[in-house]
């Protein structure tokens, strides 16, 4: 199967500068699902491609131009079932300054239900560099009797359609928003999604409702600031065209969630998506994380400071953004940290999470906390407790993997491991690292977490990538595993991806 049509965009971003020689190719993708009564299920894929990490090359006219070949292909066990290669194009510029320019592209791959591996190659064509690649599995799953949502798109902008092409949806041509970070300086979150076959569940004209709201990625408490519904009558298709004005909405983590209802008010789908928002300029309203009262509660009995701040301290990993910014200003930077305050705190904080047994909910998380710091704490006067250390983090945020890949050495592509000696120059393998595997995370498929012990005396592993939302990406992170050790502290560029990790991470075991 081929791409239907193929659209190029331009977004003039602020992007930090870089060195005049790109180290590798920065990429962001994105997708969304949906399904057509005509044609049948179909996905969409939107790229940028940021024109700082590419070399820009100066043509006889002394002009500078840039440009990328990008692969894209959808396997169904090896059997290809979609494919398409094209080159990206920048434009012509007069000095390289002028290169921050994200090169924004989407594609639409006719797909049918099914499960496949999605892989992708991002070639800089002025640049012998290694491509950037990734893959990643992909479930295409729209039952033709059952109601379901399609994937919720992030709009940058659109306009009335004239004539209709890759960008046409429901009569707008929408430029998709192909970040899940908000900045400040976005105010409105626009969206678009669609509703299929509510007319062959609940009947032709019979009404039910489209309830989307915002809430808290790590609580799952709705923002009430951010909730709306709206009345629809069945159809094989309902479109879902909206937007919130952000301005006031705080710094955090976020789900922005979609849900079909029936009369009796019962979920019948939902949806959501992920998103990052920073809104530094929103003012703290400390009253909300220390309002409620301990007495009779089980945190009444807390009354030793010093233990009740290491029970704070563990709340970390699982805290939002707002409740470590309420820690930081209001107890840990306080001389003398208020008990009531502290108590306070800690009882609103589980109370959130479970009204009906904060206290169970607690005993649970710390059990855990326990686990972790018996299994990631590190040894010595640098050492950490377990909560402290990356993993440990990620353990008590997203629970434990499914899969651990550990390698406590990986050879190089020679099959030595050679420890640095008198010589200028020796080969290694690579430092220890660990790449945790998880089947899902919410509705999130396939998540990922590189860890790397590049301090073996601390025994201290460091996350350096993810493709978990709101974590730290690192696309070149296979470059701080294997390396050619030199005396300067340097790293040749071509000494990169060498070892198994890429393996590992593509196809944990």
């Amino acid at each position: 199967m081929k791409t239907i049509f193929s659209a190029l965009v331009f977004a003039i971003l602020a992007i930090p500068a870089v060195a005049d020689i790109p180290d590798f190719v920065r990429a962001q993708l994105f997708y969304s699902k949906f399904t057509s009564p005509s044609t049948g299920p179909y996905i969409e894929t939107y790229l940028s491609v940021s024109g700082s990490s590419i070399n820009w090359v100066k043509d006889a006219d002394g002009k500078y131009r840039g440009k990328v070949e990008v692969t894209m292909m959808f396997k169904d066990q090896e059997k290809v079932v979609a494919f398409d290669k094209l080159e990206l194009s920048g434009p012509i510029i007069n000095d390289t300054s002028e290169r921050n320019i994200n090169f924004i592209d989407q594609q639409r791959f006719a797909l049918p239900n099914g499960n496949y591996t999605f892989e992708i190659k991002i070639k800089d064509l002025n640049s012998d560099a290694p491509p950037f690649s990734a893959s990643q599995p992909i479930e295409m799953n729209f039952p033709e009797n059952e109601i379901s949502l399609s994937g919720i798109q992030l709009v940058e902008s659109f306009t009335k359609a004239t004539q209709p092409n890759i960008l046409t949806k429901s009569g707008y041509d929408i430029i998709p928003y192909i970040y899940n970070y908000l900045p400040q300086n976005v105010q409105q979150l626009t969206f678009y999604c669609e509703i299929y076959n509510s007319d062959k569940v609940l009947g032709e004209n019979e009404k039910y409702l489209l309830n989307y709201f915002i809430e808290s990625y790590e609580t799952k408490q709705v923002m009430e600031k951010f909730v709306s519904f709206k009345r629809e009558t069945a159809n094989p298709v309902t479109v879902l065209f909206a937007n919130y004005d952000i301005a006031e909405l705080p710094s955090g983590n976020y789900n922005l969630v979609v849900e079909v209802r029936n009369r009796e008010n019962v979920i019948l789908t939902s949806n959501k998506l992920f998103f990052q928002r920073s809104n530094p300029g929103i003012e703290l309203n400390f009253s909300d994380f220390a309002r409620l009262t301990v007495e009779n509660s089980f945190v009444a009995k807390m009354n030793n400071i010093d233990t009740l701040m290491e029970y704070i301290n563990y709340l970390y990993p699982i805290s939002t953004e707002m409740e470590s910014k309420f820690v930081k200003f209001q107890i840990k930077e306080n001389e003398q940290p208020d008990l009531n305050v502290m108590r306070s705190f800690f009882l609103n904080f589980w109370v959130e999470r479970n009204e009906a047994d904060p206290e169970q909910s607690w005993l649970n998380y710390l059990s855990t906390v326990q686990l972790v710091n018996e299994q990631f704490g590190s040894p010595g006067k640098k050492g950490k407790q377990g909560y402290e250390t990356d993993r440990g983090y990620v353990f008590l945020k997203y629970g434990p993997p499914n899969t651990i890949t550990d390698r406590p050495f990986d050879t190089g592509s020679s099959g030595l491991s050679i420890t640095p000696g008198g010589s200028d120059e020796a080969e290694l393998g690579s430092v220890p690292y660990e790449i945790w595997h998880y089947y899902s995370i919410e509705n999130l498929r396939d998540r990922k977490f590189v860890f790397a012990n590049t301090n073996l005396a601390l025994f201290d592993y460091k996350l350096i990538h993810s493709n978990m939302p709101g974590e730290i990406q690192n696309e070149n992170w296979q470059a701080e595993l294997h390396y050619r050790y030199k005396l300067d502290g340097t790293m040749p560029e071509s000494d990169r991806y060498k070892g198994r990790s890429g393996d590992y991470y593509n196809n944990p075991r």
